[in-house]
């Protein structure tokens, strides 16, 4: 095997540097100390960090690795809810706001205080009792972004009940898929949500559903946009079983190693993995990860993570991470563009926010409606900004400190996965000296190493597959109900590693550069080439807003790169000159092999409803294949729109 055929190129270059602020640095959560105490004994830097949460019953060891199946926190107890929740209204803090709930019609608010959260998760608690909800029957969420799907991710949690929250833009297929994986007695789900300023209708997928699982004893239906709605007698209205509750209930401690969730990725053919992930390992790495990485003053800070609770990061750094600590957030319903594109700025200038997690499709997006829309509205209060879901372009990470963080936040930019539970791979505010567009390096306590394709580490300089190679507290604890295919999928590529898919590089300064998905590294006359790579070098024109590159089959090269743009609003280039002056910018920026074979120019590029890109799709609209499934998509007319261009370009020859 060529040194080519092993490892991924390492092409683009990326020399600018920007230092902590000096302010944030002085008083920041977590100091280059934490860098040390974790080298000198990772085990006892985990420790700590697990004793930043309340345990009813104290480990005897931190951590029993028979690999590829990890237990930490050996024979602890904990309820994951308790240290949400009631120690924060214990300590005095009730009066604390939890969340800032804003919903997609204007002026739909809520104001939700931790002892308001205490007493909803405990009448939750109360009617999933009721309902025949104990320790280990799993319950299905299919809920939109409300109050009342954190209520019932909680309110589980206490009874030592795993969730598994299904996103609420999936089909009634997905559903049945995944309630029969996971053999869920019950499902919360409401009548319908808001998008874009209109009724959404959820049970009806719910009913669906339901009719082929037969094992569903009870759906709890939340009213939120008062849809008529078909009932049968296994259906409760919400308020009806909750609001009658009690509103305190006893919770109980569990051992660490109690599964807390399954969340089940998506994306894939064939059956759905069911991710598991367990209680004491998990909130302490969630939870501290959450106050080094954004350095959280719960006192005073008002954080926002806009992620869905249907995806992992609303999991992890929307309501477990952030509510073990205290924290402030802000919850928000709706689309960014709900009420005009400059909604979400609105929102962080009315609450104060001063954290903003996101991620980079919705960064490009406001890139290319315009720096005007931003600027509108005092974005002061802004302290870090975070970056979660697929490499950050480095022209999208400058758009983002410049017009987002008017030059003085610091960009924490975060590598993590549904496996993985909680970040794994990010700069600390107060610490890195951060370069657009890089993830840096691992966070304390965390092993990562870049290895060819034979498993050889490519040492301090070198592309190649992202691996892990020690355990870590936050850690999948399998596939729900197949130990093999947990054994397959994640640590069969190399002896001894878990291996996810990604694909990364070390740069001259031993700074780690995520390259996304093996599965989208282009073999291009023998060169691997990332596709991440060619898409930065084509954001970073200062006409293109967003770009998504695929390799194509091609008969001389075996394949070719094709990108598909969209520009930014003010742009009005269309013809082949724009496209060859595209062309020469992806050279000069990272060399002749990338340079694109075709550039279509596209409005919109095909976006899941989570707001990621389908390149499967564009794969099939390069190669001139039949079209995939486009359900699944945000606006399925933009595949036809493109398909439309390529064939118009493909008949010009």
């Amino acid at each position: 095997m060529t040194a080519t055929e092993s490892s991924l190129e390492a092409l683009s270059r990326e020399d600018r540097r920007f230092e902590p602020p000096a302010a944030l640095a002085a008083s920041a959560n977590v100091t280059a100390e934490a860098y040390d105490r974790a080298a000198q004994d990772r085990l006892a830097f985990w420790e700590e960090a697990a004793r930043r949460l309340t345990w009813t019953r104290d480990w005897t060891a931190p951590l029993d690795w028979q690999p590829p199946f990890a237990r930490w926190f050996v024979d602890g107890e904990l309820n994951v809810a308790v240290n949400c929740v009631d120690r924060h209204v214990e300590a005095g803090h009730g009066d604390r706001v939890a969340f800032h709930w804003v919903g997609e019609p204007e002026d739909d608010t809520r104001t939700i205080t931790y002892a308001d959260l205490l007493r909803e998760v405990s009448k939750a608690a109360n009617a999933l009792a009721e309902l025949g909800v104990g320790q280990g029957d799993v319950v299905a969420v299919y809920l939109p972004m409300v109050p009342e799907a954190v209520f019932t991710m909680l309110a589980c949690a206490r009874l030592g009940a795993p969730h598994t929250v299904v996103f609420g833009g999936f089909s009634a297929q997905a559903l049945v898929d995944r309630i029969t994986d996971a053999d869920a007695k019950v499902v919360v789900t409401a009548d319908g949500g808001y998008r874009r300023g209109a009724p959404s209708a959820l049970k009806p997928a719910v009913d669906d559903a339901v009719a082929r699982c037969p094992g569903v004893r009870s759906v709890l239906v939340v009213r939120r946009t008062g849809q008529d709605v078909a009932w049968t007698d296994r259906d409760v209205w919400w308020h009806e079983a909750v609001d009658r509750q009690p509103e305190t209930h006893e919770a109980q401690g569990f051992d660490a190693e109690n599964p807390l969730f399954l969340l089940y990725t998506s994306g894939t053919t064939g059956k759905p993995k069911g991710i598991l992930h367990t209680s004491g390992g998990y909130l302490t790495q969630a939870a501290w990860t959450h106050w080094a990485v954004f350095d959280l003053k719960p006192e005073t800070d008002v954080y926002w993570c806009t992620a869905d609770v249907g995806w992992v990061t609303g999991h992890s750094y929307l309501v477990y991470g952030p509510l073990a600590n205290g924290a402030t957030s802000v919850m928000y319903e709706g689309t960014p563009d709900a009420g005009g594109r400059d909604r979400w700025w609105r929102i962080v200038a009315e609450y104060g926010v001063t954290q903003f997690y996101t991620a980079p499709t919705a960064i490009r997006t406001f890139m290319k409606w315009g720096d005007d829309l931003p600027a509108q509205h005092d974005l002061s209060s802004l302290r870090v900004l975070g970056s979660v879901g697929e490499p950050i372009n480095p022209e999208a990470w400058m758009w983002y400190r410049r017009v987002i963080g008017g030059d003085r936040c610091p960009i924490v930019d975060t590598w993590w996965q549904t496996e993985t539970g909680a970040m794994m791979v990010s700069p600390l505010p107060g610490v890195t000296a951060t370069k657009p567009g890089s993830a840096m390096g691992p966070l304390p306590g965390i092993s990562v190493d870049v290895v060819d394709g034979d498993g050889v580490s490519v040492g301090e300089v070198g592309g190649g597959f992202l691996t892990l190679d020690e355990p870590w507290p936050s850690m999948l604890r399998g596939i729900w109900g197949d130990e093999q295919r947990y054994r397959d999928t994640y640590w069969s590529r190399f002896e001894g590693r878990y291996f996810a898919g990604d694909g990364a590089k070390w740069d001259d300064d031993h700074v780690l550069w995520l390259l996304g998905r093996v599965d989208d590294v282009m073999n291009i006359s023998g060169h691997r080439i990332s596709t991440t790579e060619v898409e930065s070098a084509l954001v970073s024109h200062p006409k293109v807003a967003e770009a998504a590159v695929v390799g194509a089959q091609d008969p001389t090269t075996g394949q070719a790169i094709v990108a598909f743009v969209t520009v930014r609003g003010t742009t009005t280039d269309e013809g082949d000159a724009f496209l060859q002056e595209l062309r020469d910018h992806v050279a000069k920026e990272i060399g002749a092999i990338a340079k694109p074979r075709q550039i279509v120019l596209s409005p919109e590029l095909p976006k899941t409803r989570s707001g990621k890109i389908m390149r499967r799709l564009l794969v099939d609209i390069a190669e001139r294949r039949p079209l995939g499934d486009v359900t699944t998509l945000a606006d399925p007319t933009v595949v036809q729109q493109i398909d439309d261009t390529m064939g118009a370009l493909a008949s010009r020859g």
